[in-house]
């Protein structure tokens, strides 16, 4: 961002140099002079501003699928959030998780590589527990996990990844498949230590308790599709036409929805006395004069105008006139 002077700014700064405390020709050999950036090799930026933005877009996205996901899962309030997409050494995000967590190792055909989505603790435990009839609490003491607590947590956490393929599915269609669930992050080494990833991270509120969820994308995993995470992709792709096959396709659905046709006779008032009254036999006088057009609604919009009639013992109505856009309300 550019800095903008204030006005006491500007005036200091003239004073200065018709003073002789500062030297015009001093301030243009500065701006000449070639500026050096420090660079840290162990910290490679990979993912640009414009990759970060497009991560995020498509994450945002997987936050309300499994915001949907989990609460119909756990039949309770969940609230999912993506706080923030950053690049960093995949050492640092192992060393920045708990000692005992939740690691969901699984790989996404076409990419060849492995990614890991890392649950907290707590929220994993509330899910677990939630799922076992609880109330959706995480227990003060976090054990390691029983093979019927694994089991659970395989199936809630395997079926989740739709959700991601749906949220990737506008850049590439990805099929996510759980591939082992561990929960000691030192185990777990699917890049090498300074191997830039994208970490996304997850606000979770489930019920009355809190964590993150944190999903983890190596680069050397996504960069084969890096170019399709430019904005000018995401342009192009909404300029796709529809193929012709598919035009087809939704006419001939059109063609056979079926929609209810409606000849109204007339109207009347009563009132509940007259209408308990009523028995076989009894005459109702409407509205509509017998020699006028009848109106014919289309669901609830009005049509046509037609004559009410008979064909083959059947009862019909004939068309006389179509009622253009508008003449309903003037109708009416």
């Amino acid at each position: 961002m550019v800095d903008v002077l204030s006005q006491n700014e500007i005036d200091a700064l003239l004073a200065a140099l018709s003073s002789g405390e500062m030297d015009a020709e001093e301030l243009k050999k500065e701006e000449t002079q070639k500026k050096v950036r420090a660079y840290d090799f162990k910290r490679a930026v990979r993912f640009s501003k414009d990759h970060i933005r497009s991560l995020t877009r498509i994450h945002e996205n997987f936050a309300r699928y499994l915001t949907t996901y989990f609460s119909a899962q756990l039949r309770t309030f969940v609230q999912i959030n993506v706080v923030q997409v950053e690049q960093l050494p995949y050492d640092e995000f192992i060393r920045s998780i708990p000692k005992m967590t939740i690691l969901n190792i699984f790989e996404a055909e076409p990419l060849e590589g492995r990614m890991v989505l890392e649950v907290h603790p707590n929220v994993a435990f509330a899910m677990l527990d939630r799922l076992l009839g609880g109330a959706g609490t995480s227990p003060s003491k976090i054990n390691a996990l029983t093979e019927i607590e694994t089991i659970v947590m395989e199936r809630i956490f395997s079926r989740c990844f739709e959700s991601l393929q749906e949220a990737w599915r506008s850049v590439v269609d990805l099929t996510p498949r759980l591939e082992a669930l561990e929960t000691n992050p030192q185990f777990m080494q699917i890049v090498s230590p300074n191997e830039t990833i994208a970490l996304i991270s997850l606000s979770t509120k489930i019920g009355d308790t809190t964590g993150m969820i944190n999903l983890c994308i190596p680069h050397v995993v996504i960069e084969p599709i890096m170019p399709r995470l430019s904005v000018h992709h995401w342009f192009v792709s909404q300029k796709k036409t529809i193929a012709p096959e598919e035009v087809m396709a939704l006419q001939s659905r059109l063609h056979k929805a079926k929609l209810p046709i409606i000849a109204e006779l007339g109207e009347t008032q009563i009132s509940v006395r007259e209408f308990l009254n009523l028995s076989a036999g009894d005459v109702i006088t409407l509205n509509k004069p017998v020699d006028e057009l009848l109106n014919i609604r289309i669901g609830e919009k009005l049509k046509f105008l037609g004559s009410p009639g008979s064909i083959k013992g059947k009862l019909a109505m004939q068309i006389s006139e179509i009622v253009s856009e508008g003449a309903e309300d003037n109708d009416e």
